[in-house]
């Protein structure tokens, strides 16, 4: 039967999960998230809390927080309660359980993963129930974030990214008589820290719901622990309300020190610019910085329960340079160059290794599969910088890593023989790693130096998401992605163009968050084709829904 995915074939109110029309669900959550952007940009603050309660309480607004905790990459790791909604009849019955009314948040169970310096980083996991009523809460509460952040804050935001915190950085520092001192600021234990009391008195939001989430507790061996500070890292929510408690330093910099442009700011040049809980400020002196601005860090701080970690809190000179997100930001004779960290690369180098060490009988193709996304992600990473010379160098590295690799397994041939089973020419480019996958395809590892250097163009500082004024523009950036990415010159960029960028079924934008599936309006079993016309992109829960209709 042939399934046209642009026509729904379900009622208005449905009855199962695979029946939920979602481009009406979206549309409604979208309106009301519209709505109460404007109150508070307008600082409407009853007018913005009956509509956040109006979101909330509705079923579309619980459909898409059900849809979203059950898509992303976590859907598989439980709670506390084992419990895990993976089919249908679960999803459906979810949303029914999402109410106000009698919610009692389950303790988290408390992980630890590595961190870079060799510590470990807690980490606490929600139940399902209470990862969905977080999702669902963050709906109503993320206009109001968007609205009132900072303007040059970057991290945990949509649209946003480390490369236009990077971009800002040099902006601020690139001039001729741009600030020559920087405070490079780290907060000690942010998400451990953060004062309840200042939570639930400032973040707009249900008061009552908040209270329960931090007051929840923890489970470790076995044992419940409670919770007196801090929003927990692995909380869908988290996130944004750590944003909600950093937010207002750059106003209160703009107003002790004047606003960029000003007549005041041009004698101090005091610019800040951060990424979740790592900034950087930047002055015209160090005694500047030293006597006026951290004080007035730690005084904005301190009120949140914070403090700044005096290891990682220092102040540097832009000619002896700093990291800053993986990258080194540094000027050389006056020019300003931003290259990719020794730290970070010294990491990448380590990660390459240590699977080329951990996998010293695997064929080479499985060798490829492994370290290709890993080169692809990492260049992509520093595509934006002076990184030519780096790549190049990581490519000498990972062939001296890949050569010793070959020589380990046949200790016994000869070196010519070696190179010619493993290192092929491809075009003009010898020594070319490549294996032959079970399927006959030959695949050939990746070179870092393949990537382009492209400027990032950085996001306008005021731009919100979530005021309409700005719609047109975030569509163009998310264009302008699709174009310089991998999939910018694959079949799925024509699709995606075609399509208006859209999924036909529930009418919303795919970009790389949301994930999309290639699908068959005939199947391939039923003689359909490859080509265009019989294509479409949809996104995985649309896909599904289809399957579901045939």
């Amino acid at each position: 039967m042939r399934v046209d995915p642009t026509t729904p074939a379900f009622s208005h109110l449905a009855t199962q999960w695979h029946a939920i029309d979602w481009e009406t669900s979206h549309r409604r959550v979208r309106e009301l998230q519209v709505r109460i952007a404007k109150a508070a940009k307008n600082e409407q603050w009853r007018r913005l809390k009956s509509l956040q309660r109006l979101l909330v309480r509705s079923f579309s607004a619980k459909a898409i927080a059900v849809k979203r905790v059950t898509e992303n990459r976590g859907k598989k790791t439980a709670g506390v309660d084992g419990e895990l909604w993976d089919t249908p009849i679960t999803k459906w019955g979810a949303i029914e359980r999402l109410t106000r009314r009698g919610y009692k948040p389950k303790p988290l169970r408390r992980v630890y993963i590595p961190k870079s310096n060799g510590k470990l980083r807690p980490l606490g996991i929600p139940t399902m129930l209470d990862r969905a009523m977080q999702a669902l809460y963050l709906l109503a509460l993320e206009p109001v974030s968007e609205t009132t952040a900072d303007r040059n804050s970057y991290g945990f935001r949509p649209m946003r990214s480390t490369a236009d915190a990077i971009e800002q950085c040099f902006v601020n520092l690139s001039r001729s008589h741009s600030s020559e001192w920087v405070l490079e600021g780290d907060i000690k234990g942010c998400f451990d820290n953060i004062s309840h009391d200042w939570l639930i008195a400032n973040v707009p939001m249900d008061r009552t719901i908040l209270r329960k989430w931090l007051k929840a507790g923890y489970m470790e061996s076995n044992i419940l622990r409670p919770t007196k500070a801090g929003t927990p890292q692995g909380g869908i929510i988290s996130p944004v309300l750590a944003n909600l408690a950093l937010d207002g330093l750059e106003k209160e910099l703009e107003a002790q020190f004047g606003r960029k442009n000003t007549k005041a700011s041009y004698k101090t040049k005091v610019n800040y610019v951060r990424y979740a809980d790592d900034f950087i400020i930047t002055g015209i002196s160090r005694d500047l910085l030293v006597d006026e601005v951290k004080p007035l860090v730690e005084a904005f701080m301190a009120r949140r329960g914070l403090s700044l970690s005096p290891e990682k809190s220092v102040i540097t000179h832009i000619e002896a340079g700093f990291d800053f997100l993986g990258q080194n930001v540094r000027k050389y004779r006056g020019k300003c160059l931003i290259k990719p960290s020794h730290k970070n690369l010294k990491t990448f180098l380590a990660n390459v290794r240590s699977v080329l060490n951990g996998n010293k009988t695997k064929p080479a193709w499985w060798i490829i599969e492994k370290l290709n996304p890993m080169i692809r992600g990492w260049a992509n990473y520093h595509r934006s910088v002076v990184a030519k010379e780096t790549f190049n160098y990581v490519d000498y590295r990972i062939w001296k890593m890949l050569w010793q690799w070959c020589k380990r397994r046949h200790q016994k041939r000869r070196k010519r023989w070696i190179r010619g089973k493993y290192f092929k020419t491809v075009k003009t480019r010898s020594w070319v790693f490549q294996g032959i996958a079970p399927s006959g395809q030959r695949l050939s590892l990746l070179y870092a130096s393949d990537t382009p250097i492209k400027r990032h163009t950085k996001i306008k500082a005021e731009a919100n998401p979530y005021d309409p004024v700005y719609e047109e523009y975030f569509e163009q950036r998310l264009e302008r992605a699709w174009r310089n990415s991998e999939q910018g010159r694959r079949k799925t960029y024509q699709l995606w163009n075609r399509q208006l960028k859209c999924c036909p079924l529930c009418k919303q934008l795919i970009t790389f968050e949301t994930g999309w599936n290639v699908h068959h309006i005939i199947e391939r079993h039923k003689g359909g084709s490859n080509k265009l016309e019989n294509l479409v992109m949809v996104h995985p829960n649309c896909h599904r829904q289809i399957h579901c209709r045939i």
